[in-house]
């Protein structure tokens, strides 16, 4: 017998994961504004000159999307009809490891290297363009470089020349 929902959170999962509707797809869109604007301050981040100076901008607007990325994870536990199923799935694992990394950052300082993980953040544009039916090619390739991990990493490993 299916449980009672509250209306509330009927109509909030339809703007979140039903992108049919017109508030679903403004949804759609923010995140997607979002999504790359991360991307973007990640990459931009990366480049030295650009990090020292602007080093206070970045780490503001990185917590303005870690906190942003973070509430609508939370909103999509709370209106999706099974959270724990959702929080399993790809596009959940995906959105916690999106923001996990922020926060292991601040409570381990040794763990800062796991914020390259942000870039994860890229995969999410998969859900908002609807290319779930890619994921299977994606896995795929996944398998494919796992089962290649050694030689490639033999390959890209830098080379210790010995004079």
């Amino acid at each position: 017998m299916p449980r009672m929902r509250a209306p509330w959170r009927d109509s909030l999962y339809k703007v979140i994961f039903e992108a049919e509707t017109p508030t679903g797809k403004a949804f759609d869109v923010g995140l997607l504004v979002a999504i790359v604007a991360s991307v973007l301050v990640v990459m931009l981040d990366s480049v030295e000159p650009l990090d020292t100076q602007h080093r206070a901008l970045f780490d503001v607007l990185e917590w303005f999307f870690t906190v942003l990325f973070t509430v609508e994870y939370g909103l999509r536990l709370l209106s999706a009809h099974y959270p724990g199923r959702y929080a399993r799935s790809f596009f959940g694992i995906i959105d916690l490891a999106a923001v996990l990394p922020s926060y292991l950052a601040v409570l381990f300082p040794g763990a800062a290297s796991l914020l390259v993980i942000r870039i994860l953040r890229l995969l999410r544009i998969f859900r908002v363009f609807k290319l779930g039916r890619y994921l299977g090619e994606m896995n795929v390739l996944a398998t494919a470089l796992r089962g290649s991990r050694r030689k490639v990493t033999v390959f890209l490993a830098p080379c210790s020349a010995s004079s």
